[in-house]
């Protein structure tokens, strides 16, 4: 079976430097906030165009801090698009706020700016727009603060979109992925950097003196020398994405892809078709192995369906639509032939347009 992902092979190609990267952690005797954590957030926060980075225990994490440095608390609402993982809108419930879905572009699956104005309410107090698969979205100007959520993005985005913060995941999937769960905000506001690196240790200001209430949302050194090795393939690990992409929308041009972006990084590479699970079926015969990222927008998701407000049809389009093909950088290219061979043989059938 051909994997839509394989972090086996990941963790071969780096294992020998990881381990001399995890004796140097030992060494030190310092497995919290040291010199591995310090080190990643220069370099990430370099890699990205801005002015600062503060990493985090997860991506989820990084929404919610995000959103509770720029003033969202309880009671506030945050407008989220209806098609994107849960913890978009999870993060928003963290801070006792009120996550309101709103619709996504029919083409791009990112949030709609007419659907998020639609949504707008005297309680709005931030947005957060999804850079979904790795193609960047559009920002909606809604007047309220902007916290991107770029956790599929690594590598989609340029500095100056006038957004408060960034917020990005090292889940094990992702383009930048751990070996654990880690995020990281990056912004430009020293201020806002600062106020994450206390709310990120109880609401520490110094030590045993804390001035907001805060949990623990810190990354290990561990997980911070993984990232770092990581880091340093990161540009090319897009680039054999965008060229696997590319190489199945050749062979099978007739289906309904993901549309291109300049910046796109194919963090998912998902095609929309009739006919999901048929699809499926067809290709897992064949040895490819699929996934449904997501099979139910948020307007559906038994927690979280009683928050819409607005309707949003083309988010649940997408959710019964939507197929990942296997797309990550240690695929082989007899692995990419194998999977275009069979996307050009099923895309003739009218279930799978």
């Amino acid at each position: 079976m051909i994997p839509v992902v394989d972090l086996a092979r990941r963790g071969l190609h780096q294992r020998e430097a990881f381990l001399v990267a995890v004796e140097r952690v030992l060494a030190g005797g310092q497995v919290l906030l040291g010199p591995e954590l310090r080190g990643f957030e220069e370099e990430f926060a370099a890699w990205t165009g801005h002015a600062h980075c503060v990493a985090v225990a997860s991506g989820a994490t990084a929404i919610q801090l995000a959103l509770h440095a720029v003033g969202v608390g309880p009671g506030d609402e945050v407008i989220v698009p209806a098609h994107t993982a849960v913890p978009t809108a999870s993060a928003v419930c963290a801070l006792g706020a009120v996550p309101v879905p709103a619709d996504v572009d029919p083409d791009t699956a990112t949030l709609d700016p007419v659907s998020a104005r639609a949504a707008r309410s005297e309680r709005t107090r931030a947005v957060v727009p999804v850079h979904l698969y790795g193609h960047p979205s559009e920002l909606p100007d809604l007047g309220v603060p902007i916290v991107e959520d770029a956790a599929q993005a690594h590598g989609a985005l340029t500095p100056g979109s006038g957004s408060a913060a960034v917020a990005y995941s090292f889940y094990p999937t992702k383009n930048l992925g751990g070996i654990g769960d880690g995020g990281a905000v990056v912004t430009e506001d020293a201020t806002m950097a600062e106020r994450l690196r206390r709310l990120r240790v109880h609401g520490m200001a110094e030590q045993y003196v804390h001035t907001e209430i805060s949990q623990n949302f810190r990354m290990s050194e561990i997980e911070a020398a993984w990232l770092r090795l990581s880091l340093g393939e990161l540009e090319a690990g897009n680039a054999r994405r965008r060229t696997v992409a590319e190489r199945y929308k050749a062979a099978a041009p007739g289906l309904r892809w993901h549309p291109d972006h300049p910046r796109h990084v194919r963090h998912l590479c998902v095609v929309r078709v009739a006919d999901r699970e048929r699809f499926r079926a067809e290709l897992g015969r064949a040895g490819i192995g699929t996934g449904v990222h997501y099979p139910l927008a948020i307007t559906q998701q038994p927690a979280y369906r009683h928050f819409a407000r607005v309707p949003c049809p083309q988010a649940e389009a997408w959710a019964a639509e939507c197929v990942s093909l296997p797309c990550f950088p240690e695929l082989t290219d007899d692995e990419v032939d194998a999977v275009s061979t069979v996307l050009a043989e099923v895309a003739d059938h009218a279930w799978a347009r």
